[in-house]
């Protein structure tokens, strides 16, 4: 079996649909779980023995590499392409191409998934494929670009988002980690934007190079967007994402504190929840279920948090309540203000403002 020791993240997009968070912050180490995103990715590539990274960037790099640095702390090596301007999901995998060698797996910087990869590089070398695509079932694949394949997983064609009258043929879409050749990036045009998807992979299929569709069950979820960011969230608090990394502090029952951050008497802590360091927490304040408050947070007395996800030095007032929403670092709410449901608080926003 081959044995890939190297990957390439693609963390170079502007984050768009992710706004108003990623105006402050670039996707890829916008908090979660009070961590950079990408720890996670890190932590499933080196768990299954990749610890050789290449993060291909474009867009806040300064963000990045202040969050991640060289990847020492998290147990891999991290190097770094950045571009001088966007080239495309299939443009940023030229960019690494020449640190890259050998079988490597690429990774879509925005996609939180437990995806088995050692299982992936096993289904890859026994049906002699050059490109493996992790293909993730979805109950409504209208919103994305759908995969078929046949009966033993060949790759036969890519569809663009079928229209309302088109006949669904698959529930399958591009997952957004593969498993290739390095020698094929060198076929993907370094001088303009290019697709992965929608150019790169057909001309492979076009030209008959083996490309196979994997789909394990598993789970997947793309965070681009504000509900699915606090979504998935909520499902690693729910230990539903099976990740070696386990949410930051101590568990207490059902949720983790940082060392050090008292619990007074009267502060009603439902888990799962997590509360990070040097948070003050006001007497007979509610947090939780399914709360994140992020490090240096203030909640005051009587304050409500749940199904919500805060930043950094967030300050909510007594008797306010945040549900269902994110609130980004530097924000406050004032005493007694109702936030959400599905409420976005871009950071230093203050309600009322």
């Amino acid at each position: 079996m081959t044995t890939p020791t190297q990957a390439v993240i693609l963390a170079g997009g502007q984050g768009t649909r992710l706004r108003p968070l990623t105006l402050a912050r670039a996707k890829p180490v916008v908090p979660f779980l009070n961590r950079p995103f990408l720890a996670y990715q890190l932590s499933l590539l080196r768990h299954h023995g990749v610890t050789d990274v290449i993060l291909s960037c474009s867009y806040r790099v300064d963000d990045v590499e202040a969050a991640l640095g060289d990847g020492r702390g998290l147990g891999v090596r991290l190097r770094y392409v950045v571009e001088k301007e966007p080239l495309g999901t299939g443009g940023g995998v030229r960019n690494a191409a020449d640190l890259a060698s050998g079988t490597v797996f690429v990774l879509n910087g925005d996609v939180l998934t437990d995806v088995d990869l050692t299982a992936m590089r096993r289904f890859h070398d026994e049906r002699g494929s050059r490109t493996t695509i992790y293909l993730a079932p979805v109950a409504d694949p209208r919103a994305y670009g759908l995969v078929e394949t046949d009966a033993g997983g060949r790759i036969e064609r890519f569809r663009e988002k079928p229209g309302p009258d088109e006949t669904i043929t698959t529930d399958l879409i591009n997952g957004g980690v593969y498993l290739l050749d390095a020698v094929l990036l060198q076929r993907i045009p370094s001088d303009r934007p290019v697709s992965i998807e929608r150019e790169f992979f057909p001309v492979l299929i076009a030209d008959g190079v083996p490309c196979f569709g994997w789909a394990p069950p598993t789970y997947w979820c793309d965070i681009g967007n504000p509900a699915a960011y606090l979504a998935a969230q909520l499902d690693l608090l729910q230990e539903r994402v099976n990740t070696p990394l386990t949410p930051p502090g101590d568990r207490r029952d059902g949720s983790w504190i940082a060392p050090g951050t008292p619990i007074a008497p009267g502060v009603r802590l439902i888990g799962p929840s997590l509360v990070g360091d040097g948070v003050t927490l006001g007497e007979g304040c509610q947090i939780g279920p399914l709360a994140v408050i992020g490090d240096g947070c203030t909640i005051g007395p009587g304050a409500h948090i749940e199904r919500s996800v805060l930043w950094e030095h967030v300050a909510v007032g007594p008797g306010a309540a945040v549900r269902d929403s994110v609130i980004g670092a530097n924000g406050s709410i004032a005493a007694g203000t109702i936030v959400g449901p599905n409420a976005v608080l871009q950071s230093g926003a203050k309600l009322p403002a």
